[in-house]
C-alpha cells in the first residue's frame, strides 16, 4: 500500500463522510417527523437491551454506542428521567452506577425500529446490489484493521 494520500483517496475520505453525515441527517429528519427522539436514544437503547438484566456502565455505552458519544452522562440522565433506563449502584464497584433498560425503553425502541429500519431500508439499503454491499463492508473492514 501507497503511502502517498492521492487525489483518489482524499475524495474517497471526503465522500465517505458526506455519506455518512447524509445518512444520518435522514433518518434523523424521519425520526423527527414521526415525534420520535434522537437516533442517539435508539443506540443507547439498543446496547442495553443486548445485555438485559446485567446492564453497563456508563463508559461501556460510549464504548458500545455507533454514535458519538458527546455528553453521554446528559442524556443518560434525560433518559433516565423519562423512566427509560434505571440506575443502580454497581456490585463490582459501589463507587459506580449501572444502567440498565426499563420497560418502557423497550416500548420505546420498539417503536423507534421500524422508521429507522424503513429509512436504512430507503436511504441505504435501497442504493447497492448485495455485491455491492459485499465488497463495501470488506473495504471498510480493512480499515478497521
Amino acid at each position: 500500500m501507497s503511502s502517498i494520500l492521492t487525489k483518489e483517496a482524499t475524495q474517497a475520505w471526503i465522500q465517505l463522510h458526506r455519506a455518512h453525515r447524509l445518512l444520518l441527517a435522514r433518518v434523523e429528519e424521519t425520526l423527527k417527523t414521526n415525534n420520535l427522539p434522537p437516533l442517539v436514544w435508539y443506540d443507547v437503547l439498543f446496547e442495553l437491551s443486548q445485555v438485559k438484566e446485567d446492564g453497563l456502565r456508563q463508559y461501556e455505552i460510549g464504548e458500545k454506542i455507533l454514535l458519538y458519544k458527546h455528553n453521554l452522562s446528559r442524556l443518560l440522565d434525560r433518559l433516565e428521567k423519562k423512566h427509560f433506563v434505571k440506575r443502580y449502584t454497581s456490585a463490582e464497584d459501589a463507587r459506580g452506577n449501572r444502567i440498565i433498560i426499563t420497560s418502557a425503553g423497550i416500548k420505546l425502541m420498539n417503536q423507534i425500529w421500524p422508521i429507522y429500519r424503513d429509512s436504512i431500508r430507503e436511504n441505504f439499503a435501497g442504493k447497492l446490489s448485495v455485491n455491492e454491499f459485499s465488497e463495501l463492508n470488506k473495504f471498510l473492514c480493512s480499515i478497521l484493521e
